[in-house]
């Protein structure tokens, strides 16, 4: 499967996805984010993100996931 690289955009309730590229390996989708954000003039909220997936939905699909903190209890802290 191969590793893609977005630029995610907050659009009010919604995110804006735009695909930059995608790698086979790791090591290389890892080193062009971390290039892409340092050299890029991201706007408030902007992200650049990798995202692991079998294909192009799965990846959008996934980074539109609502990710909600599980519930801690006493003895996690």
């Amino acid at each position: 499967m191969p590793y893609y690289i977005y630029r995610v955009t907050p659009v009010g309730p919604i995110r804006q996805l735009v695909k930059i590229t995608q790698f086979d390996a790791f090591k290389e989708a890892s080193n062009e984010a971390k290039r892409l954000r340092r050299e890029l003039d991201l706007a408030a909220g902007e992200a650049i993100k990798t995202i692991f997936a079998a294909n192009e939905l799965q990846a959008e699909e996934l980074l539109n996931e609502l990710r909600v903190d599980e519930p801690r209890t006493g003895e996690d802290y």
